[in-house]
């Protein structure tokens, strides 16, 4: 296997940790809201970043590089879904522990329970605060299908909070 160096702007031990801290919660939520568990959000997150150091094109921007990480977190969760090793548990008990607020809590086991297309939409969408035609170019879907996820995912949830009443 060949020795892959980190690219020049990768050299500064500062700049690394800047987007560390830039990026970690944030991609730490997502991750939680697709593997529902500290220990395999944690190496993910060490994945998104190793990839960030070794594989990351030049950015026009930064929200531009925001999405790429977006991105990458995304599919190393699903990939880990899909793994042989994942046994699809979720730890709900460390919900708490990293729900944004404490009233959100039980929100957000709602949206831990919905399919996977509706809660990353969803999530991308109320906690990161992104606007649709953003999701589309994270999640590389139409605009159409973001809009119907959005919408059936309410519906969903919806039905999940009128029966938790």
């Amino acid at each position: 296997m060949e020795n892959v160096q980190c690219t020049e702007q990768w050299i500064s031990k500062d700049w690394i940790l800047e987007r560390y801290e830039l990026y970690k919660t944030m991609l730490f939520r997502i991750a939680f809201s697709y593997l529902g568990n500290k220990h395999d959000c944690e190496d993910i997150l060490q994945e998104t970043f190793i990839k960030l150091c070794y594989h990351a094109p030049d950015f026009p921007s930064n929200e531009d590089e925001k999405r790429w990480v977006i991105r990458i977190t995304i599919n190393l969760c699903k990939n880990h879904l899909k793994s042989f090793w994942n046994n699809k548990k979720i730890n709900l008990e460390e919900l708490e522990e990293y729900a944004y607020e404490p009233e959100e809590k039980d929100v957000l086991l709602d949206i831990l329970r919905l399919p996977e297309k509706y809660k990353n939409v969803i999530h991308l969408y109320y906690f990161e605060g992104y606007k649709i035609s953003e999701i589309t170019e994270i999640l590389q879907l139409g605009e159409s299908a973001v809009k119907m996820r959005l919408k059936r995912g309410r519906e969903l949830l919806k039905i999940e909070l009128e029966d938790s009443k």
